[in-house]
């Protein structure tokens, strides 16, 4: 019993390609805040590649850039690269300072 490509078939498979370019462009950092455990370290990503960390009263204004699953933030000409989890939170270099960031509830 053979069975044929109907258009049922190829509307299912659209929307599950839809579906998954949705969850996909869902993972972005712009417009988010991520902070580490206690609070004291907060990175703002803004539109435009903007970024802000603030560490304790200190602000500064850095840069970076998405690629795939991972974000290169950069500080006064310091690169740190993040890795983008499954759950959303962003994981620095091991024995970084900036190592495991979530995303703050808005």
């Amino acid at each position: 019993m053979q069975k044929k490509f109907t258009l049922s078939n190829a509307l299912a498979l659209a929307l599950l390609g839809v579906l998954s370019i949705t969850i996909g462009c869902g993972r972005k950092v712009e417009g988010n805040t991520y902070e580490d455990n206690g609070g004291v370290v907060k990175v703002e990503f803004k539109s435009g590649g903007k970024a802000y960390v603030s560490t304790g009263p200190v602000t500064n204004t850095c840069s970076y850039e998405e690629s795939g699953k991972n974000v290169t933030l950069v500080c006064e000409g310091d690169k740190t690269v993040f890795t983008v989890d499954d759950d959303g939170a962003l994981n620095g270099p091991p024995g970084g300072f900036l190592t495991r960031l979530t995303k703050k509830k808005k």
